[in-house]
């Protein structure tokens, strides 16, 4: 996962002009109208996202007004269960994801140790971010002695200082009750929740929901180019999004392109089946809303919904 200090909006952003539409009902756009990329240098598309940011933060009110009278989408109890699971199928090879609180394990990608319910990592910051937070309000925990070590390795792949103990640590806190909420409270405040109000904010209905949700995980909520929101920009560029105008589809298809280059240029032979045997299915057979029953294949297991 990607480092998330960058950018935690509360209100996301809106890289390209266009006129923000209602959700449709789930359904693919027949349309497939595609905008035209313009060229531009590194620092002219930073400075666009950064823009950008400061859009979103001035309109949040109204984004907001929107989003109340759009359908739940994503964020509808069961399908938020239903999220869960295909990220924790991709993240922890179970759907069963609440088993996966005290997980914790370096499986050798460069961020270090990746533990917990969506992956946080000791090399991309997300995991320091809740350690940080949740030691603000339980000052005593066992993870607390490790902060400065944490702030040392961040950004590396180094156990300096973690080793030996911080493992065992980890899965001790993991039995509370209260790290367990801290690490739900903080995948949503970082990933679900606002991956789900830009997907609504765009005009995607609950596949598009998480489809922006999964790569939220695993690229970060970043405005560089290889984050979740340069990753957007790039698929903008090549589809418009319903919200402007375009086609469900053919955007969500522009955008697991992106995505799934992403992917591989960041680990050249990287297993892609988050996308492809898995969303890619789903836009496929035109389930727009998710529905279940779901089948879907992670690194070669089959996995099934009822």
């Amino acid at each position: 996962m990607k480092r998330v200090g960058v950018l935690l909006l509360g209100a996301l952003p809106v890289i390209a002009a266009g006129v923000y539409l209602a959700v449709p009902d789930d359904s693919a756009d027949s349309a497939d109208t595609a905008s035209s990329a313009s060229s531009s240098s590194p620092a002219t598309a930073k400075s666009a996202r950064d823009d950008a940011k400061d859009r979103a933060e001035k309109e949040r009110e109204a984004d907001d007004a929107l989003i109340a009278d759009l359908p739940p989408g994503l964020a509808a109890p069961a399908k938020k269960e239903l999220a869960q699971q295909l990220v924790s199928s991709a993240e922890n090879s179970t759907t069963k994801w609440r088993t996966a609180y005290g997980s914790i394990e370096d499986v050798g990608d460069g961020d270090g140790y990746t533990a917990g319910i969506v992956g946080f990592c000791t090399g991309t910051h997300d995991l320091l971010m809740l350690v940080e937070r949740y030691t603000e309000d339980h000052p005593d925990n066992g993870l607390a002695e490790y902060l400065p070590a944490l702030r040392k390795v961040d950004g590396s792949d180094s156990h300096e200082g973690l080793d030996p103990g911080f493992t065992a640590a980890w899965k001790a806190e993991a039995e509370l009750p209260a790290f367990r909420a801290a690490q739900e409270e903080e995948r949503d405040r970082v990933y679900f929740e606002p991956a789900v109000r830009l997907a609504k904010l765009d005009g995607l209905g609950t596949l598009g929901q998480f489809v922006y949700y999964d790569a939220m995980v695993f690229h970060g909520p970043d405005t560089d180019a290889e984050g979740f929101y340069g990753l957007r920009e790039l698929a903008m560029a090549k589809a418009r999004t319903p919200g402007q105008g375009g086609s469900e589809k053919a955007y969500l298809d522009a955008f697991l392109d992106v995505r799934e280059q992403a992917m591989r240029d960041k680990r050249p032979g990287i297993d892609t089946s988050r996308v492809d045997t898995a969303q890619r299915r789903f836009l496929a057979a035109g389930n727009m809303k998710l529905a279940t029953p779901l089948v879907w294949e992670m690194y070669g297991d089959t996995y099934r919904v009822p």
